[in-house]
């Protein structure tokens, strides 16, 4: 059975579909949840779980070990990386990436170029501008590097290196999981995204629902932006395109050329797991082979739960996270919780997407309720 590393903020997710698809894992990233060490054969540290933040010396050395076993075949990355471009090229020389190259993701993260591009290919977008807007109302500052939302700001002062203003849109906003192989990207499905202010953050990703339908304009519009895009970044494997949905039109924002954050929802709808659909389209060019989706289509989502106060997860807090068949990324151990800091994620699934964000509510507030009075 082949071995796989997977990398990332969070590695729980990619593991459990690599392991769903067949392989044995290795898992990288921040936080080495109980889930993440139960879906991996080990599990190696990779930054600082405090700040947020991948070290990149510690992913090299994790790579350089990885590579004298022998037997892992490569190595998968979703969120964390996007900033990262140098980074990813070191690693590829240490251990093969199954993924998008540096120089792709560079190209992508470069706010001039990738606009231009949706220029060039006729695709709708905010107004978007590296220059300081002469009336900031109205306007976002945002990071090309970041991800998850944190680095989204109200617009302020000049725009520091790898930053630009993006004029705010009206609309929901949504992403399409897709798989890209060639010229051509097999939309898996289109999500909404869960996305609220956390402490002085407008706009922290919290979550994900779907698949939730479009209308057949919208969503052919958007399948024929996603091909011309991918054939104009060359991009290989699991994606996701993130977009303003103002019910008419779809305005883009980013493409995350990586493991999306949604890849959880979409394992049953591919023949053999998405992780080896995305492994096969990266090294062989091979589009997925997809299930039909029951009629009508169940809904899943998934959110993160951040906490309102100071947490202490002690033993007991532990049994009851480990008692709850909906609560995932579990803690491997007592450990204390910063006010805003992730706890743990829950999953539902519903009828529709409406339903599905209101029982993740409901549990996410009744499981903060819980867990506060254990503390």
């Amino acid at each position: 059975m082949a071995v796989l590393a997977v990398a990332g903020l969070s590695a729980r997710a990619p593991a459990e579909a690599a392991r769903c698809s067949g392989y044995e894992v290795i898992a990288l990233d921040l936080f080495g949840d109980q889930d993440t060490r139960e879906a991996s054969l080990q599990w190696m540290p990779i930054g600082d779980p405090a700040r947020m933040r991948i070290e990149p010396a510690r992913v090299l050395s994790a790579l350089a070990s990885l590579a004298e076993r022998g037997d892992v075949a490569g190595w998968v990355v979703g969120g964390g990386f996007d900033g990262h471009a140098a980074l990813l090229e070191e690693g590829a020389a240490l251990l093969p990436l199954v993924g998008n190259a540096a120089r792709t993701v560079e190209r992508i993260r470069d706010p001039a170029g990738f606009f231009a591009a949706l220029d060039r290919h006729g695709i709708a977008h905010p107004e978007v501008q590296v220059a300081q807007p002469a009336d900031p109302a109205g306007w976002l500052l945002k990071d090309a590097h970041g991800s998850g939302g944190w680095h989204i700001q109200r617009a302020q002062g000049r725009a520091p290196l790898h930053h630009y203003f993006e004029r705010e849109v009206p609309g929901a906003p949504m992403s399409a999981t897709f798989i890209a192989a060639g010229c051509h990207a097999t939309v898996l499905g289109f999500n909404e995204l869960i996305v609220q202010p956390l402490g002085s953050r407008p706009f922290v990703y919290r979550g994900v629902v779907g698949p939730v339908s479009l209308p057949d304009a919208g969503a052919a519009t958007l399948r024929a932006a996603l091909d011309r895009l991918v054939g104009e970044f060359s991009l290989r494997g699991l994606g996701s395109l993130d977009f303003i949905w103002d019910g008419r039109q779809a305005c883009v924002l980013e493409i995350n050329p990586r493991l999306p954050a949604s890849l959880s929802l979409y394992d049953w709808r591919v023949v053999h797991g998405v992780m080896r659909a995305h492994v096969q389209a990266c090294l062989e060019g091979e589009s997925p082979r997809l299930m039909e989706p029951p009629s009508p289509p169940a809904v899943s989502g998934q959110e993160i739960v951040f906490a309102r106060r100071p947490l202490q997860i002690g033993d007991r807090a532990i049994r009851h996270l480990a008692s709850r068949p909906d609560v995932h990324d579990r803690p491997w151990g007592q450990m204390m919780v910063a006010e805003g800091d992730p706890v743990c994620s829950l999953s539902a699934r519903g009828s529709d997407a409406q339903q599905v964000r209101a029982l993740l509510r409901v549990a996410r507030d009744q499981l903060l309720d819980e867990l506060e009075t254990m503390t």
